[in-house]
């Protein structure tokens, strides 16, 4: 099955593509939940202070501040309903998936950035290794890379640990996607998988390698003494 029919990516962890917007926590009725909405685009440019505790007209898609009843009766047609502003908060978004996924809120920019930071999944500065089961590859695959050399090149390396009977795989230019590839002027995450393929690589091991690929995994060892990754197809037979 190509890779891009997957539901899910097993080795996916964390969450990537973050952005922080910053919402108005608008209360409309003591009796039922606060909304959050982003600012009117004119008024963006307001401190926090300035939209807190204000009276504020909304609609589906803004809250806008309004301080008098004029201003009241100019918006009524396109902001059909009153509220008032309780609190500013900023709300960290993961843009993995739409629509994107609400990871926490906070009460600065500040704290919101801080957060981000301490949560971000960035390359180089957190592990990217994992050590999954030999039987992730069936039989058939470990023969064809036992018998022949496993091509360089490909952004991938490959290294044993004959010690441990145990196969590694050095992935490079990671992500394997098309936007991160076509930074680099390689090629369509398609294309790539087809070259490796085209050179010899068992089809079992192109799919787990660019799953591993997409979540940014840089370094992957078949193991026989290591755990089932969940949501990995298992073979009867190991090396």
């Amino acid at each position: 099955m190509p890779i891009h029919n997957q539901p899910s990516n097993p080795f996916a962890r964390g969450f990537n593509d973050l952005h922080i917007q910053r919402l108005l926590a608008v209360l409309y009725d003591a009796k039922a939940p606060l909304c959050y909405l982003p600012p009117h685009p004119s008024q963006q440019h307001l401190g926090d202070a300035e939209l807190e505790r204000q009276p504020c007209l909304f609609n589906d898609q803004h809250a806008l501040i309004v301080n008098s009843s004029g201003s009241l009766a100019a918006h009524e047609d396109s902001y059909p309903h009153p509220g008032i502003v309780v609190q500013v908060i900023y709300g960290v978004f993961s843009h993995d998936q739409s629509p994107p996924i609400l990871v926490g809120d906070l009460y600065s920019e500040a704290l919101a950035q801080e957060r981000v930071r301490q949560i971000a999944f960035e390359t180089g500065h957190y592990s990217r290794c994992w050590e999954i089961s030999s039987a992730h590859l069936p039989q058939v695959a470990w023969e064809r890379l036992a018998s022949s050399s496993i091509p360089t090149g490909l952004l991938l390396e490959a290294f044993e640990l004959p010690d441990s009977n145990a196969l590694g795989f050095k992935l490079i230019a990671t992500p394997w996607t098309d936007s991160n590839l076509h930074q680099i002027d390689v090629c369509t995450a398609d294309q790539l998988r087809q070259q490796q393929l085209d050179a010899g690589l068992p089809l079992e091991l192109v799919e787990v390698l660019h799953l591993a690929a997409q979540a940014d995994v840089r370094l992957l060892i078949f193991d026989p003494d290591a755990d089932d990754l969940d949501g990995l197809p298992t073979y009867d037979h190991q090396p």
